[in-house]
């Protein structure tokens, strides 16, 4: 091989490189991103799941506690 054509293999290889470089730290941005997203999904979902706790309980009997159904 030529020493031009080595160059120009190099060259190559490097800009690939440096394409592979910047996609890497995009894609671990966006992780990054998605993470602080799903941990906050999951509070909301905790507060949610909280708060149904306290409406559900306040509003309605536990089974051991409702009256039988009259019988006929």
């Amino acid at each position: 091989m030529s020493q031009n054509n080595l160059q120009a293999r190099l060259d190559e290889l490097e800009t690939r490189l440096a394409f592979q470089d910047d996609l890497i730290n995009t894609l671990s941005e966006q992780l990054a991103k998605q993470e602080m997203d799903i941990r906050e999904l999951w509070d909301a979902k905790r507060l949610l799941h909280s708060q149904l706790k306290d409406v559900s309980q306040s509003n309605i009997k536990r089974a051991e506690e409702e009256t039988p159904p009259p019988h006929y």
